[in-house]
């Protein structure tokens, strides 16, 4: 009966540990320091609106396709269609919005950041459904975090 309830603890406090990592917001750039609510959200972010790490304001921006966010324009090799577009921008939402992604927060040392996400699951069909509405659009550049050359526009 001891084990039991030794196993039954152990179950219970690894529980309460996860589930503080599903209410957490990542010490980024634009992400506030805790979720709450935010009432009006934009377009593809408002999802998050009862329990957000973002703010409207940043919302707002990762619909522009030329946003102060990371100065980076969607349009960076030719205009992107809307269908591939809005894939870009619901992962934006996700990932300056979403209060639930403890398990692949990293640590990281960069000047604008303090932490990242990897190796968050996606599901297939989301995968195929981002693929089908890309497949015939175009990016100038191998990796999008590095290497960038704004010096021209």
């Amino acid at each position: 009966a001891m084990w039991v309830i030794l196993a039954l603890l152990l179950v219970l406090s690894s529980g309460a540990l996860s589930l503080d990592k599903l209410n957490m917001c990542m010490n980024a750039k634009h992400h506030k320091v805790e979720p709450g609510p935010e009432g009006q959200l934009y377009l593809q972010c408002a999802p998050w609106r009862d329990n957000a790490c973002c703010t409207a304001n940043t919302t707002t921006e990762a619909h522009n396709d030329n946003s102060y966010l990371y100065n980076f324009n969607w349009n960076h090799c030719g205009a992107m269609s809307a269908e591939c577009k809005k894939h870009f921008i619901q992962d934006t939402c996700f990932y300056e919005c979403s209060p639930h992604l403890g398990p692949w927060i990293q640590k990281v040392d960069q000047t604008w950041r303090k932490e990242r996400i990897l190796d968050v699951p996606l599901c297939k069909e989301d995968c195929h459904n981002w693929w089908e509405d890309c497949k015939n659009d175009y990016t100038c550049k191998t990796d999008w975090h590095k290497g960038w050359d704004w010096s021209s526009g």
